[in-house]
């Protein structure tokens, strides 16, 4: 007796679950030892230089403002009526400064202003200084006693 007989041949299959483990383990393996640096896109070597003094001081026009809102122009108390004024204040300092001058340079603005100053005095000068042309604004800080 024939039993098998109304069966035909298996067809041969693949066992895919295997192959899926195999490549699970390398994705796995991959993500651990890949390093995600965006810092190391370009290899950058800096240049150094060693910082001395400079010899010449730039040229600077120094503004004072203290808590009750005064205004001084290089060590020069100006009154304030609006920021064109202070303007037409900033340009005379900047002429003083590049008279006798060859070319013309752009002075830096140092704002020196009290810690109790509003901010409207500070927004003043700095509209000022672009009613003057001058581009160079910076503020000036005091360092805190611990601070190394």
């Amino acid at each position: 007796m024939n039993f098998r007989k109304g069966r035909g041949k298996e067809d041969p299959e693949i066992n895919l679950i295997p192959f899926i483990d195999v490549l699970l383990v390398i994705l796995i393996f991959l993500m651990v030892t890949t390093t995600y640096s965006r810092f190391t896109e370009l290899q950058i070597t800096l240049p150094t230089a060693d910082a001395e003094k400079a010899e010449d001081k730039p040229s600077q026009i120094e503004i004072g403002i203290d808590a009750q809102g005064r205004y001084k122009i290089n060590s020069e108390v100006v009154s304030f009526l609006d920021a064109a004024t202070l303007a037409t204040d900033l340009k005379k300092a900047a002429e003083t400064l590049n008279a006798g001058k060859a070319a013309a340079i752009d002075p830096v603005v140092i704002i020196n202003a009290d810690r109790a100053t509003s901010h409207q005095s500070v927004i003043d000068v700095l509209e000022a200084a672009r009613l003057a042309g001058l581009s160079k604004v910076t503020f000036a800080a005091q360092a805190t006693a611990n601070a190394k």
